[in-house]
């Protein structure tokens, strides 16, 4: 069986001893998350009043402001003006409400502490490196945890918002009334923030897959217009069936698609400069 290298220079362990150090750094990654989801638990009034319910205040919330006004510029005020949701949040079971708390403290323990998670997992990943992609890495847990809560604020702010707004003003008739159970709600700003910190990973995901040579700028630039369809595809997962909503939300994933082309052109130009300099 061939030997992995430790976190320690200059050691090397077995296979089962490169699942233990992984178990380890999945265990701390775990208490981080559970440290920071106990404070978010204790601080049940913000998380929940502020920010979980802060996208069903159509007169204080950000977004419906400027939509508001961007809507009168258009000559018209449509749904974004209105001041209040017609609908009701509600919980129809005896365990819902604390479940909700407990599931929701958990989600924000892993936001939180996402910085400390990419930590352990590059903790894990770099002793296996050359000394040389260590360096160009470098910045790797600064990057990817800003693109995250970038895409998280994106998702909450845009996402979250657009999507309480048209399906939480569609009737298929005046019969029906919409009250939502607070597990649909909650699961519905949880799964906007959440995919869009993982789709604004973009960049980085194509910066190691060209490290690795399975992409290549070519390959982006030969598929963009399948890759311009599976974004709109994403876009209409993860927002409401309206073309004005998936528009916005696509926009940003193209400009990361466009981007990463370029980190992925930059990757591939640096790994020809130094085969160059190791030819001669």
């Amino acid at each position: 069986m061939a030997a992995a290298k430790s976190t320690s220079p200059g050691k090397e362990m077995s296979f089962l001893g490169h699942l233990e150090e992984l178990r380890w750094h999945l265990i701390r990654s775990t208490m981080a998350i559970v440290l920071a989801g106990t404070v978010a638990f204790i601080m049940k009034d913000f998380i929940f009043d502020t920010l979980i319910f802060g996208p069903t205040k159509k007169g204080s919330f950000p977004t419906y402001k400027l939509l508001c006004e961007g809507a009168k510029l258009l000559g018209f005020e449509g749904s974004f003006c209105s001041t209040e949701f017609p609908f009701r949040i509600q919980s129809r079971t005896m365990a819902g409400q604390f479940s909700a708390h407990i599931w929701t403290s958990i989600t924000a323990g892993f936001i939180i502490s996402f910085p400390y998670v990419l930590y352990e997992f590059w903790r894990f990943v770099s002793p296996g490196l050359h000394r040389n992609e260590r360096s160009s890495a470098r910045g790797f847990i600064f990057v990817a945890s800003i693109l995250f809560f970038t895409g998280v604020l994106f998702g909450y702010y845009v996402v979250t918002p657009l999507s309480i707004n048209f399906l939480g003003t569609y009737q298929v008739s005046e019969v029906v009334f919409n009250d939502f159970d607070l597990s649909s709600y909650i699961g519905l700003v949880r799964a906007c923030a959440l995919s869009s910190g993982l789709i604004f990973e973009l960049p980085i995901i194509i910066y190691f897959l060209t490290k690795i040579g399975l992409v290549t700028p070519e390959i982006l630039r030969k598929y963009r217009k399948f890759a311009l369809v599976i974004v709109l595809i994403i876009s209409a997962i993860i927002t409401p069936p309206d073309i004005a909503s998936q528009v916005i939300v696509a926009i940003p994933v193209v400009i990361l698609y466009e981007v990463s082309i370029f980190i992925s052109k930059a990757v591939v130009k640096r790994q020809n400069k130094k085969a160059k300099a190791h030819a001669r």
